[in-house]
C-alpha cells in the first residue's frame, strides 16, 4: 500500500508559522511518527508552494497509488487546475485540512478541490492526516 501525502504553499513553515491554528510540531516530525504508526504502509511526502509542481505530483502518483492526502493550502479556495487533476487521475484524494476552515475568514469556507475529492477532514490539527490514512485503508 502506498500513500502520497501532499502538502502546498506555506506548510513547509509548520512549528513556526501561525501555531494558535496549525500548532507547534515540525511536519517531519508529525511524519516520522506517522510512518511508525503504519509501518505496513509506504508513505511518501511531498511538499511545493508551486501550483504546478503539485498537479505534476498529482499525474506522477495519480494512477499506481492507493491513495492521496492533499492538503492543497490556499490554492484549495483558487485552483481549478488542482481541481481537474484529481479529476483526472484514478487514485483516490482525500482533502485534509489542519484547521477547521469553517471557523475562519469566509473565503476559506469554499473549496475548489472538495468536488474531485474522495472526502473532506478537517480541523482535526495534525491529526487529520492520519485519519485520512484510515479512510484509506477502510476503504
Amino acid at each position: 500500500m502506498n500513500i502520497q501525502i501532499i502538502n502546498g504553499p506555506n506548510l513547509n513553515l509548520l512549528s513556526v508559522r501561525e501555531r494558535s491554528i496549525y500548532g507547534g510540531v515540525d511536519f517531519e516530525v508529525f511524519l516520522t511518527d506517522l510512518r511508525k504508526l503504519y509501518p505496513a504502509i509506504h508513505i511518501d511526502y511531498f511538499q511545493s508552494n508551486v501550483e504546478g509542481e503539485l498537479i505534476d505530483k498529482l499525474q506522477e502518483v495519480g494512477f499506481t497509488y492507493t491513495g492521496v492526502l492533499l492538503n492543497a493550502g490556499a490554492y484549495t479556495h483558487t485552483s481549478i487546475a488542482i481541481a481537474d487533476a484529481i479529476s483526472s487521475i484514478n487514485t483516490p484524494v482525500v482533502e485534509i485540512h489542519i484547521s477547521n476552515v469553517h471557523k475562519r475568514e469566509a473565503f476559506r469556507h469554499t473549496s475548489l478541490i472538495s468536488s474531485a475529492c474522495k472526502g473532506i477532514i478537517t480541523g482535526f490539527g495534525l491529526n487529520s492526516y492520519r485519519l485520512g490514512i484510515e479512510s484509506i485503508i477502510t476503504s
